[in-house]
């Protein structure tokens, strides 16, 4: 990881002047009403990591998520579970995962490497749909955000592995032409397919997905890929079935994943 922080130590613009806000712990249902959707994607006996129900029966998070860290293997589909609206022992909903697509040209191997986030994003396909009047999927923007805007993270992690913590306000610093996002937002071990969201006149849309953390110029930052209209892609590959990564790329051992074992 330590030559991916030099490199984004020369890359990355002046902060934003904005200041960001806090981590809120969201540990009660009013404090966590609307963000229900966001919950806890537990991998048995290897750790946790955060995704987001973007339709019924379909969960985004990091591709990195579904591999042993310390195997480089891929988790078995019926070891994985996702706890929507996870909050002190108790998730809204809970479903197990079918089938998975990963995006094409994700490599394990590669570990944290700068090239690789682009490429760490995976749809899940739920066992059965989560409808209940209390979970509304997310959908995904049309577009972008530019730099300096304001964007909020919703993420479970170490220290908050039992409730979502959101940060209200963080920055865009940069959106690069490799398509990796740097955002100014607080993560930690467990926050790797966090949702990066947008909000505008209320509407709440989902412009990234937390892949890594990195230190910046001058502070830690949060790196994520830029989605456009990538999930279309993902979905047909679920669609026709595939279980493993969409072009059927090579996996290795990853030194370096962000895991956190609960």
């Amino acid at each position: 990881m330590r030559a991916i922080l030099t490199v984004l130590a020369l890359l990355l613009p002046p902060a934003a002047q904005a200041q960001d806000s806090s981590l809120q712990a969201l540990q009660t249902a009013d404090a966590s009403r609307g963000w229900e959707a966001v919950g806890r994607l537990n991998m048995n006996g290897v750790g946790f990591c955060t995704g987001t129900l973007i339709a019924p029966n379909r969960v985004l998070t990091a591709a990195h998520c579904l591999f042993d860290s310390r195997t480089g293997q891929r988790i078995d589909t019926t070891q994985l579970e996702f706890l929507a609206g996870w909050r002190t022992g108790r998730a809204e909903a809970t479903r197990t995962i079918t089938r998975v697509a990963i995006w094409p040209g994700f490599r394990f191997g590669t570990g944290a490497a700068l090239t690789n986030v682009p490429t760490d994003l995976a749809l899940l396909a739920l066992n059965r749909p989560i409808r209940t009047t209390s979970i509304r999927p997310f959908s995904i923007a049309r577009a972008a955000p530019r730099r300096g805007d304001a964007v909020a993270v919703v993420s479970y992690g170490r220290g908050r592995a039992e409730a979502p913590s959101i940060q209200e306000s963080c920055r865009v610093l940069d959106q690069r032409g490799d398509g990796v996002s740097v955002f100014s937002c607080s993560i930690v071990s467990g926050s790797s397919g966090s949702p990066v969201f947008a909000v505008q006149d209320d509407d709440v849309q989902i412009i990234s997905v937390i892949s890594a953390m990195a230190q910046g110029s001058d502070r830690p930052v949060a790196l994520g890929m830029q989605l456009t209209d990538r999930l279309a892609t993902l979905e047909a590959a679920l669609d026709t079935g595939a279980t493993g990564a969409v072009a059927g790329q090579p996996q290795g051992a990853r030194t370096s994943a962000r895991f956190l074992r609960p």
